[in-house]
């Protein structure tokens, strides 16, 4: 029994499509096909059902991915281990990061890829479910989200810094003289809001479920750059967490009045996984950056 073949074995097993997960590997499907073919002649039991056009898991196959799953992570776990043993100027490092979370992520990028040139960076811009899925597949060595509004098994969520939902809107816009905006406030104008399924969206419409207002909703974009970009050469009004607006020119946060509104910024990480060192040195940075320096706890050694 080969580690390959159990990687094979695997990824068929996520995507189940035998010429799907051999794309995925960058190998050809004869070979894939092959090598399972292989790990099921040496366990002596059928770990897929094989259809004209699709594949399924057998009950051995079910049972046996797990065992797998945690052989790969343990395999990739011993890999980054010696790896670590020399230093931090080589590798790869993996990043995912909410749409949201991203002006405060540049700082760190930047200063990051200065001190260490010869680290590859990937960076996986997603929605926090996505981001969650990657996690624990592994594709990411941490990600960068708000706090979910339900603990997620597995994964490890610590605070970076504390913020809260606001009214978004240009700069000269009624609404940006006001100390705080009430939903009252908000029905008077049109809004664009972020898409539902974003934590933005989700946190708000959480809370317009207990307090429902009737509000004019035009328009509804997942892409908060667009979106942003929108608020800012119209009258319109959005609700996004503040550190969204960190560094952008023309737009201002209002606080929006509704209790309970903290979306906390937090780093996520699997538990009981390895921590790359390349890893550690970014979130040590990104605690020290300027964006969000003044507002962290002292939680990550």
């Amino acid at each position: 029994m080969e580690l390959r073949q159990l990687r094979y074995f695997a990824k068929a097993a996520g995507l189940l499509s035998f010429s799907e997960a051999a794309k995925s590997l960058n190998v050809a499907q004869s070979t894939l096909s092959q090598q399972v073919k292989q790990l099921e002649d040496e366990l002596g039991v059928q770990l897929f059902e094989r259809g004209s056009h699709s594949i399924s898991l057998t009950e051995p196959g079910e049972r046996l991915l797990p065992l797998v799953m945690r052989t790969i992570h343990d395999a990739e776990n011993c890999s980054a281990l010696i790896n670590d043993l020399g230093n931090l100027a080589t590798g790869t490092l993996n990043i995912g990061v909410t749409y949201s979370f991203g002006p405060v992520l540049t700082e760190t990028l930047i200063e990051f890829m200065r001190c260490y040139p010869q680290v590859k960076l990937n960076i996986y811009y997603k929605p926090m479910a996505e981001l969650m899925e990657l996690l624990k597949s592994r594709t990411v060595d941490f990600a960068l989200a708000f706090r979910p509004t339900e603990m997620i098994q597995g994964i490890e969520s610590h605070v970076l810094f504390d913020n809260h939902l606001s009214v978004i809107v240009k700069e000269g816009h009624p609404l940006a003289s006001y100390r705080s905006v009430t939903l009252m406030d908000l029905a008077g104008y049109d809004l664009a809001l972020p898409s539902r399924g974003l934590q933005a969206r989700n946190a708000f419409d959480l809370y317009l479920s207990r307090c429902p207002v009737p509000l004019n909703i035009r328009v509804e974009l997942n892409e908060v750059n667009i979106l942003l970009e929108l608020i800012r050469q119209s009258n319109l009004v959005t609700v996004l967490a503040e550190a969204t607006v960190y560094n952008r020119r023309g737009v201002c946060p209002i606080p929006l009045d509704m209790p309970s509104n903290q979306m906390d910024g937090c780093v996520h990480l699997l538990r009981n996984s390895y921590r790359k060192k390349s890893a550690v040195e970014f979130i040590k940075m990104l605690k020290e950056s300027d964006a969000v320096r003044a507002r962290i706890g002292d939680w990550f050694k």
